[in-house]
């Protein structure tokens, strides 16, 4: 009997949707050669990560195990696929496989941290290309998504083949990309399939998916019949849908107009590569501005209410120019993602107060999600006939689902959160890693449990107090302390002022205060932080965090 194992390992995506990154292994125990398939990341929000920039898997299980890194294949171009790649290579130091569109993409982003385009490289579909890394033979299978070239991974193991979807729907008209192929799927199906690593985002949505092509004559002719000009919001990445759009208004007679880095960096990237030959020529934001308002169509970013984004700053009044006015038009063509509702609806509320119509996605008539369905996830199960359902890309209420509509299929499934290492042979837990996450805090990498982020939440949740002290050369202290308040209310009790307040009490409490205590630094903060936060939280209610300052004179 082999004394080797095949594992799989996730480290972001299983129990949260987003910031994927998962790794296949295969060997002695503890010694296996590794690969890894995707490196995303996550967006924080002001609740939970106030401050931070960009959320990423923690890797240092990963990068303590460099040495038996094979390679890194992203599926797909979405952020949360392949935008760590530039912030994680030097951590991993692996060569990363990706097809063409998705290599534009990851290539920028490798040269934006310096590092050689050369780490990047491309391959083309399955069967007719794969390439060897070490126990592994993979290869990328064309399937449907909501961004161009999207791709499952076909990986060949010593005991069997594995079937990675990646995000995928069963949709035949996609409009730019490939088609779900049933033929090729057949194909890969053919030799059998050890283990599905299944997609499990919609995994509730019970009706059939809609095709994208079903999505154009909607928009189409609500171009037509909007009175004033019209601004359209998408993913920036689903090239497929913004094209969709720009052509809906081009039959509407109207100019379109792109707004927005990363709406521009996806249209460039599709062109670059060969997959976007049609886009309709569009016009500059000073072109723009000489347009006749019906005559007019912008697709802008921000779909998800982020503050930087164009959305948002034509919700603030103008962007590169251009404002709108009563009577105008702003439809979202995207669904909401869970946690972004408070930035969307606010945006949508600042276009009704300038007069402006806001047409969501409420009806389903402007977008169609990029992820299978209940009826295709049983239709995928059925054509690969698995011998192990693994889900992954979901919450952990999607995951165990998935198992249930395995089983109801006649396929065992096994649950594996984030750190839960599985072996694919046995079809159970083996070990369970450590993992988190990691912050983007400015420039500085900063860990999930680093303290940081916390402190910044009980800052912002109970304010601030610095609490100044000068003691002389006797050990006496040099007047009262003083106290600078932030982020708290000024007056307490009865209109007393707060910091007067504070700093009579601590005063008060020096005055009597032992001369051992005087002389020990750490005592005395501590018993200074205790004391004024008692007195704040009786005067206001509230306990701050405090920072302690004492100077000596020597």
């Amino acid at each position: 009997m082999s004394s080797d194992r095949l594992i799989y390992l996730p480290l972001g995506g299983a129990g949260e949707i987003g910031m994927n990154c998962y790794v296949y292994g295969y060997g002695p125990a503890g010694a296996e050669r590794l690969i890894v398939v995707d490196l995303g990341m996550t967006f924080p929000d002001m609740d939970t990560t106030p401050g931070v920039d960009l959320i990423f898997p923690d890797v240092s299980w990963l990068e303590a195990r460099k040495d038996r890194i094979e390679a890194i294949f992203i599926t797909h171009a979405h952020e949360d696929h392949v935008g760590a790649v530039g912030h994680y290579w030097e951590k991993l130091g692996a060569t990363i496989h990706c097809r063409a569109f998705t290599a534009n993409i990851a290539r920028r982003k490798m040269s934006e941290h310096g590092y050689s385009e050369a780490t990047v490289r491309t391959l083309g579909a399955w069967p007719e290309d794969s390439v060897t890394a070490g126990p592994f033979t993979v290869g990328f299978v064309p399937i449907s998504h909501s961004i161009p070239e999207s791709s499952s991974l076909v990986i060949d193991t010593p005991e069997g083949r594995l079937v990675h979807t990646g995000d995928f729907k069963i949709d035949e008209t996609p409009g730019v990309g490939e088609p779900f192929d049933r033929a090729l799927w057949a194909q890969v199906a053919e030799p059998g399939v050890k283990a599905l690593i299944c997609d499990s985002t919609n995994v509730f949505s019970a009706h059939p998916g809609r095709s994208e092509a079903s999505v154009g004559p909607e928009i189409e002719g609500l171009m037509k019949t909007a009175p004033g000009m019209v601004v359209a919001t998408t993913f920036a990445s689903n090239v497929s849908r913004v094209r969709t759009i720009a052509q809906a208004g081009v039959a509407a007679g109207r100019s379109v107009c792109l707004l927005g880095r990363a709406m521009r960096r996806m249209i460039e990237a599709a062109q670059e590569t060969g997959i976007l030959e049609d886009f309709p020529s569009v016009v500059s934001p000073e072109e723009a501005k000489d347009i006749p308002r019906e005559n007019l169509l912008l697709v802008v970013t921000g779909s998800q209410g982020e503050r930087r984004a164009a959305s948002a700053q034509l919700a603030n009044g103008k962007y590169m120019g251009l404002k709108m006015a009563e009577g105008d038009t702003f439809l979202f063509s995207s669904k909401t993602i869970p946690g972004n509702e408070r930035g969307v609806i606010r945006i949508m509320n600042q276009f009704s107060e300038m007069g402006v119509d806001v047409i969501d996605d409420s009806a389903d008539r402007y977008h169609v999600s990029g992820h299978a369905n209940r009826p295709d996830l049983k239709e995928m199960h059925a054509i690969c006939q698995p011998a192990l359902v693994v889900p992954m890309h979901g919450e952990h209420r999607h995951l165990r689902e998935m198992v249930k509509l395995a089983g109801e299929g006649g396929y065992p499934g096994v649950l594996a959160v984030n750190g839960t290492m599985v072996d694919l042979e046995v079809a159970k837990p083996v070990e369970f890693i450590e993992t988190g996450r990691v912050y983007l805090d400015g420039h500085a990498h900063v860990g999930q449990y680093d303290g940081i982020v916390r402190d910044r939440i009980r800052m912002a949740l109970n304010g601030h107090v610095t609490v100044t002290l000068v003691i002389d050369e006797d050990n006496e202290p040099l007047g009262d302390p003083w106290c600078d308040l932030m982020g708290l209310s000024e007056t307490g009790r009865n209109n007393a002022d707060l910091a007067e307040a504070l700093e009579s009490a601590l005063g008060s409490w020096l005055q009597k205060a032992d001369a051992k205590v005087l002389r020990d630094d750490t005592t005395l903060e501590k018993d200074l932080r205790t004391l004024t936060r008692r007195t704040a939280e009786n005067e206001i209610g509230k306990k701050p965090e405090v920072t302690v300052v004492i100077s000596r004179l020597s």
